[in-house]
């Protein structure tokens, strides 16, 4: 887990304070990150990236759980966000069902999307390891400035043959990232809209995925190029960030059984793994 917060005693999230008032000053709204739920591809274990696959029957089990743990814990929302893969925008729907905010607003774009694998999107995980080498394998998966071979233009793979990203401009789809490339389209993205809206007061959950949220949780935890390899987000367990006038980090936790959320953090790792 990441070090360098401290805790925040379960029960003590303070629901949203926004009013409808632009101009009046409040405390910064708290913010909240969900990985979605397991994937089929998950399950399989496959380089998934922008390709657009269910939840598993546990994926789904595992976001209306993160919906229970936030009611428990007295979690509200003003908003959520969350990308425009099924998974990620089912997870948001089946966690706010459970928390009983069904109805709240929910923005979905594309830069909250998982990172482009290139060519390895649909590959198994452990047989590109064991084709290319350990080594390899984690560089493509885990290094920050390293991106898989790209796919071409005609490629299925591709985001210009999607047709949900039609209205956007052909030369901001990418044929493969790296995580240097997602947090240069996450960061300017959540600072034009999460951040505002945090400064009003407002209370915020972000579904995203693995990536895009290791590139939000880089920058807000302050983990340095180097160490961000070994950061692991478990798959539907809520993470919980008080945050202070300069978005410094006050305090982050994950919410649920910390056993669980070891096992399931432990799990990630193990993904490329020859030996599992």
């Amino acid at each position: 887990m990441v070090t360098g917060a401290t805790t925040t005693p379960k029960g003590s999230f303070r629901p949203g304070t926004y009013d409808g008032s632009v101009s009046a000053p409040a405390p910064l709204g708290q913010l909240v990150i969900l990985r979605h739920g397991e994937s089929t591809w998950n399950n399989l274990n496959l380089f998934t990236g922008w390709h657009d696959v269910p939840l598993s029957p546990k994926g789904e089990a595992e976001a209306s759980a993160a919906g229970v743990a936030l009611r428990e814990a007295g979690i509200s929302f003003d908003v959520a966000h969350t990308s425009v893969l099924t998974r990620a925008v089912v997870t948001c729907h089946l966690a706010l069902s459970s928390l009983g905010q069904v109805w709240l607003p929910v923005e979905r774009h594309w830069r909250w999307n998982e990172r482009h694998y290139g060519a390895l999107q649909g590959l198994d995980k452990k047989a590109t390891t064991e084709l290319h080498g350990e080594a390899q394998t984690k560089l493509w998966r885990r290094s920050f400035d390293i991106p898989p071979p790209p796919v071409s233009t005609d490629s299925p793979e591709h985001p210009v043959n999607d047709p949900r990203y039609r209205f956007v401009a052909a030369s901001d789809l990418p044929a493969t990232e790296c995580l240097k490339d997602v947090v240069a389209r996450v960061m300017p993205h959540f600072h034009g809209t999460v951040v505002p809206q945090l400064r009003r007061g407002m209370n915020v959950l972000v579904t995203a995925h693995g990536n895009s949220l290791r590139a939000l949780v880089m920058a807000l935890e302050n983990i340095s190029e180097s160490d961000i390899s070994e950061l692991n987000i478990p798959t539907g367990i809520p993470r919980l960030y008080r945050l202070g006038e300069s978005l410094e980090v006050l305090s982050a936790e994950y919410l649920g059984d910390q056993e669980a959320i070891a096992a399931a953090i432990a799990s990630v790792a193990q993904q490329a793994s020859r030996k599992n």
